[in-house]
């Protein structure tokens, strides 16, 4: 006779494609999350790019004789070329595998970096940082588009706010190392562009052994094909969970169903090609567009005058003011690891993409807006504080795209979440100009090096930047409701499945 005691409990599959699970099979989910880790170092490097301007903004506007107006244009000039490169690249991920794509933006990143380093002026920042917005123009479309390639549609969200909150971590990391460059006596300013580079670099070399191409990419059924080769890569691992339905996995609603229950996330991966106009002109991708240009524009100014702001308001050291302008970016990605996980919790239990990814993201641009309505309002540390929130709450944009990334097959997501990104991203070439130009009107005038601000200087400035932040603020709140209401990836994927191309 067995007694219980002697009895061994049968244990309990582990969740696939879960950190848990790639720890305890070591098989292809391990290389998921490796590569998850590589593109999280990849959008550090990224923003850190994008935070340096912001960070010499006091130095290099003295050094190179520039007007508040015209540091806000080179800010605004980081976006002239980033719509463009973003959609012509996302049509190319279509038909070149990611990981290439990828390491060439390393690079060029890198390269970019340097002329700064070695003396240039003005003329040769306003260029490179043009040619640098055109190369990280695609990063957030493509590095999303990478990692959904490794994990199955309902295992999604995690991976994709890791990988956004690498777009946060950038300046939290970059911008106190970068401020002690800057007022470390034998390096200075343009050292923060050196060092840059250099870590652009050795990422390009790192990603250039590492990086693959996962078994969800589009090109990974190509027969013959590099990703079959790959035997990590090959097919899911032999853990996931065997569906219990008879008839097999889900399949896509056919092209004529009205059916519009349950989540899209169950027929994601089996979705039809549909002509790409019928994707960008419907009602969530433009509410994705005017919802996604807000969050740029908190972007555009966290990168361009927060350092400025801080400095005025609170009259903070250099590197204080390198350790301050990092917390709205630590607010963002606290917010993007909450939602990540509640999505994830969420589509697991059977709640469409809808509610677990749509309407949080809504909810959060509707508190961000409310946060920039008050801030004219408040003063000092207060203001600082709720500059944090609103700032912070604001850097949720890449769950936009990976909410409207549901609702298309897998060879046009990158296409569509570049063109996405390419249409949002004019909400940061309008912040820099928008509040620069607002300050040069309330008579704001750099104070030369050596002389302390006056205070008729630090009222225009902050009033200024008041101006601008009431406009945010509406604009937040108007973008954040329709969110809520219109962001509806399960509906879309169905009523765009009625144009699939056959034959």
């Amino acid at each position: 006779m067995t007694t219980p005691s002697t009895q061994q409990a049968t244990p309990e599959p582990l969740p696939p494609y879960t950190l848990r699970a790639a720890v305890a099979n070591r098989r292809m989910n391990r290389r998921a999350w490796i590569i998850t880790s590589l593109l999280v170092v990849f959008q550090i490097i990224n923003f850190a790019d994008k935070a340096v301007l912001g960070l010499v903004a006091e130095p290099a506007m003295r050094e190179l004789q520039l007007t508040a107006g015209q540091f806000g244009f080179i800010g605004s000039a980081f976006f002239f070329l980033f719509a463009i490169a973003a959609v012509g690249v996302g049509f190319l991920a279509g038909k070149v595998p990611t990981r290439w794509i990828l390491l060439v933006a390393g690079v060029s990143w890198a390269i970019l970096q340097f002329p700064m380093l070695f003396g240039g002026g003005a003329a040769v920042l306003l260029v490179t940082r043009i040619l640098l917005g055109g190369a990280e123009g695609p990063a957030t479309p493509i590095t999303l588009q990478h990692v959904h390639g490794w994990f199955p549609a309902k295992e999604r969200g995690l991976p994709s706010s890791m990988v956004a909150i690498g777009s946060t971590l950038g300046p939290i990391i970059a911008a106190p190392i970068l401020a002690w460059v800057i007022a470390h006596p034998d390096l200075g300013w343009r050292w923060a562009f050196g060092v840059l580079g250099i870590v652009g670099l050795l990422w390009s070399v790192a990603w250039f052994f590492i990086g693959r191409d996962g078994p969800y990419s589009h090109a990974a059924t190509k027969p013959g094909g590099e990703f079959a080769a790959d035997p990590e890569a090959a097919a899911p691992p032999a853990t996931a969970t065997p569906s219990t339905d008879p008839a097999g996995p889900p399949s896509a609603p056919a092209a004529d169903s009205d059916d519009t229950r349950g989540s899209v996330a169950d027929f994601s991966d089996m979705l039809g090609i549909v002509p790409i106009l019928r994707i960008i002109g419907s009602r969530m991708f433009i509410v994705a567009v005017l919802a996604g240009a807000g969050c740029f524009w908190a972007q555009g100014f966290l990168t361009t005058w927060s350092p400025k702001y801080l400095s005025a308001v609170v009259e903070l050291s250099p590197e204080a003011i390198g350790l301050v302008s990092t917390f709205p970016w630590v607010i963002g990605a606290l917010a993007l690891l909450v939602l990540g996980y509640a999505s994830r919790f969420l589509m697991r239990r059977g709640v469409t993409v809808r509610w677990a990814l749509g309407a949080l993201f809504g909810a959060t641009l509707l508190v961000s807006g409310l946060c920039f309505l008050v801030l004219p309002r408040v003063e000092g540390p207060v203001a600082v504080a709720v500059l944090t929130v609103g700032a912070g709450l604001a850097m949720i944009y890449p769950l936009a795209p990976t909410a409207v990334a549901f609702s298309v097959c897998s060879r046009q997501r990158a296409a569509v979440m570049a063109t996405l990104t390419g249409f949002a991203s004019i909400g940061g070439v309008i912040a820099p100009s928008m509040v620069g130009l607002l300050m040069d009107g309330a008579g704001y005038v750099p104070t030369p090096k050596g002389q302390p601000v006056p205070a008729v200087m630090i009222e225009a400035l902050t009033g200024g930047m008041n101006s601008a932040f009431w406009m945010i603020g509406i604009y937040l709140l108007v973008v954040g409701a329709a969110s809520v209401l219109l962001l509806n990836p399960d509906w879309t994927a169905r009523r765009l499945q009625r144009f699939t191309y056959h034959g």
